[in-house]
């Protein structure tokens, strides 16, 4: 029986609070467990969960919601300092486009996705430089969250496994979690029908893969990326590893 911590942390009003300790790495060494977390939004945390997610010592929050999604939804915990690095959603606006146009299918909501992938390289590549460069200031255990934890939330982490060293295979692995934990609101973009629905509220291996088809379309490819896109040379690679592996 394993003795490691719970991946998943059942909490009651945030579906898709998740650890990333655990995943090994090509040197050998692991990923911490308890150091970093990704989730869906904080907003609806209730007392019980507030206890638990205090238990584990989170004092940062990385929020990536943009500023009107953020403004509905504030985390409540006093003692979490929250870093807003908006990411303004993009996917409803165009489905509602496409819809009004007529010609709304599923398969072109999955286009979609992916296009939005791809736009976290071309255009908001900075958002996450800032992340790095609070990871690699931050001691206290923290959490990182968009409004599902799927999207936004799952590049940035994928970004970071990839640069803690973590095979591509874990990463598509955690990534594809969401789809096992997250609980969707049923309110959400009501008025779309519902494949598109299923296509937007879900997590696809084409989704990731089409952000990082942008990072070679850009950068050539990912070393080049984390080194020029997000500032990540030899001394912030090895203090980055320094700080969330262990032996």
């Amino acid at each position: 029986m394993s003795d490691s911590p719970a991946r998943h942390l059942a909490l009651q009003g945030a579906s898709n609070f998740r650890d990333l300790g655990g995943y090994a790495t090509a040197d050998g060494r692991q990923t911490r467990w308890r150091h970093l977390f990704r989730s869906n939004h904080l907003g609806l945390l209730t007392e019980a969960d507030v206890e638990i997610v205090r238990s584990l010592g989170v004092r940062s929050a990385f929020d990536f919601r943009g500023v009107e999604e953020r403004a509905d939804s504030l985390c409540g915990m006093r003692e979490i300092t929250t870093h807003s690095l908006p990411i303004e959603p993009t996917v409803v606006a165009a489905l509602r486009a496409r819809m009004a146009e007529g010609t709304l299918t599923a398969p072109v909501a999955l286009e979609i996705m992916r296009e939005s992938y791809r736009n976290y390289v071309r255009h908001n590549t900075h958002s996450f430089r800032a992340l790095f460069s609070h990871l690699l200031e931050d001691r206290a255990p923290l959490v990182i969250h968009c409004t599902a934890g799927k999207d936004r939330t799952g590049f940035a982490c994928a970004l970071i496994l990839h640069a803690l060293g973590v095979p591509e295979e874990t990463i598509a692995e955690d990534y594809l979690l969401t789809n096992r934990f997250y609980r969707r609101d049923p309110s959400a973009a009501s008025e779309l029908p519902q494949d598109v629905r299923d296509a937007i509220g879900s997590v696809e291996a084409s989704y990731l893969a089409a952000g990082f088809e942008a990072v070679r379309d850009d950068y050539g490819d990912l070393e080049t990326y984390l080194r020029d896109g997000l500032k990540l040379g030899t001394f912030e690679r090895t203090a980055l590893k320094t700080r969330y592996l262990q032996a």
